[in-house]
């Protein structure tokens, strides 16, 4: 096919190196960089892939194209929540969007458009009423896997929305219970940031702020366990299914898609603290290769292009079929 990707961001959206204990305006940016690797997968399915980004500063795997305007000789248009909806009037081709968020906080409601939305979880897709979902992907080269674990628990994620990603529980359960706790992730502002110390510090954990590349895969592999007690419904949860692909397994609130991505074999899904403090006596239970067996199964960026290529395949035959319809009117 001939995929044209559409992502109003900077290539590549990935940083190799973190910002430590210094904001940074995007402290998160998975949606990008995961548009950035589902354009070197296609590309490495074989088929022709031309990325509309807004300036690049790297070269493109072998495959993909990056282009700063639209190109129209394309058989489908891809862009992430259908906000390139100007783009999508002027092409006048079969679209799909993938959502990563449930919208209706943003107090969207679900109109004729949202059936071409592609959501990163079943349990995202249910929540807006559609059967239409592909689950995210990760490359394996970019994570170590490691069976040896070292002597802590990790929570990782953006600091601005630290408590409702569950760092107070955490922290209260590394208090009570008394294990080593390592916390990553930076905010947007020295303020959050200077929080955060604060309160690992009242509890003796380590907060190592904004990690990336290499310095994020050890510290990935290196785990007993990752916690995410969020209270959130999470969309997907990008970190944990990362931590499987590091042979981690992985302690989660029964919230959001959690319990879709993380089951019984690679991890525990709790909804009190004493299941979480069951959870963290257990963990040495779970075998790291199953976690790793399942990520590479399931969460692969090769399974994630495939499934989309799947979707593609689908709303171009349904495009045909409606514009059939209306010739014939």
């Amino acid at each position: 096919m001939r995929i044209l990707l559409s992502s109003d961001h900077e290539y590549p959206a990935a940083n190799p190196n973190g910002s430590g204990l210094h904001p940074k305006k995007f402290p998160s940016g998975s949606g990008y960089i995961l548009h950035d690797l589902l354009a070197k997968g296609l590309a490495e399915l074989g088929h022709d892939v031309f990325y509309l980004v807004r300036r690049s500063h790297a070269e493109a795997p072998r495959g993909v194209n990056l282009i700063y305007e639209p190109v129209s000789e394309v058989d489908i248009l891809h862009t992430i929540s259908g906000r390139d909806a100007t783009l999508i009037e002027e092409s006048q081709k079969p679209w799909v969007a993938t959502c990563h968020m449930d919208e209706r906080t943003r107090g969207r409601k679900r109109d004729a458009a949202t059936s071409n939305w592609i959501y990163v979880s079943r349990t995202l897709a249910q929540l807006h009423e559609s059967d239409r979902y592909v689950w995210n992907g990760i490359d394996p080269q970019e994570y170590v896997y490691n069976e040896t674990k070292d002597d802590y628990f990790l929570f990782m994620s953006t600091m601005d929305w630290g408590t409702q990603k569950g760092l107070d529980t955490v922290l209260s359960l590394a208090k009570r219970v008394g294990f080593k706790l390592v916390v990553a992730g930076t905010g947007e502002s020295y303020e959050r940031i200077e929080k955060v110390q604060e309160m690992c510090r009242e509890v003796g954990a380590k907060y190592v702020g904004d990690v990336r590349g290499q310095e994020k895969a050890e510290l990935l592999a290196g785990a007993k366990g990752f916690l995410f007690p969020t209270k959130l419904d999470e969309a997907f949860g990008l970190g944990m299914v990362e931590a499987l692909m590091s042979g981690t397994p992985v302690i989660c609130s029964d919230r959001g898609a959690c319990p879709e991505i993380i089951t019984s074999e690679v991890g525990f899904v709790c909804s009190s603290e004493d299941q979480y403090i069951t959870a963290l006596e257990q963990i040495s239970r779970i075998d790291p290769r199953t976690c790793r067996n399942k990520a590479l199964r399931d969460y692969h960026y090769h399974v994630m292009a495939t499934n989309y290529v799947r979707e593609y395949e689908i709303e171009c035959a349904r495009t045909g079929s409606d514009r059939a319809h209306a010739a014939a009117q």
